[in-house]
Formats: C-alpha cells, sequence, structure tokens
C-alpha cells in the first residue's frame, strides 16, 4: 500500500511538472497497476505471509493416532526435529 501511495505521489510531481498531458498519462498507467488483477494476487499473498508470520499460535500437525477419536497434535517445529 505504502508503494502505491509513492507511486501516486511519484506520478502527481513528474505529472505537475512535464503538462497536464503527461500528468494524465502517469495517472492512467499507475490506476491499471493498481487495479491489475496480478497486482491484487500479489498483495494478497504478501498479506497472507505476513499474517503467518505475525501468528503467535503454533500450526498443528497429527502426530500419533491413539484410538479413532483421539489424535495427538505437535507444533510442526517440533515434529521436524523429530523426525
Amino acid at each position: 500500500m505504502m508503494r502505491l501511495l509513492i507511486g501516486i505521489a511519484a506520478g502527481y510531481v513528474l505529472g505537475t511538472r512535464a503538462g497536464r498531458a503527461r500528468y494524465e498519462q502517469i495517472s492512467r498507467a499507475t490506476k491499471a497497476v493498481a487495479t491489475s488483477p496480478a497486482t491484487k494476487k500479489v498483495l494478497q499473498m504478501s498479506r497472507q505471509k505476513l499474517s503467518d508470520s505475525l501468528n503467535t499460535q503454533p500450526k498443528l500437525e497429527p502426530m500419533k493416532p491413539l484410538d479413532e477419536d483421539t489424535t495427538i497434535l505437535v507444533p510442526q517445529d517440533q515434529l521436524k526435529k523429530k523426525k
């Protein structure tokens, strides 16, 4: 989001120096990039990665079923250490 704002600000400054026509061209390009599906997908993926890295709850993996109804769960990082 911050990059988008910086891009818009840069477009504004460059547009005012180059004239209205150039400003409109930069503005259209900025809007096209901001609304493109690829940009939205990258933003969504980066938000998910950030959310996962900030999550304090460990991800649990099944370790060993005791019976049909009971399974022991351990954090993923502990499971990897035991292998």
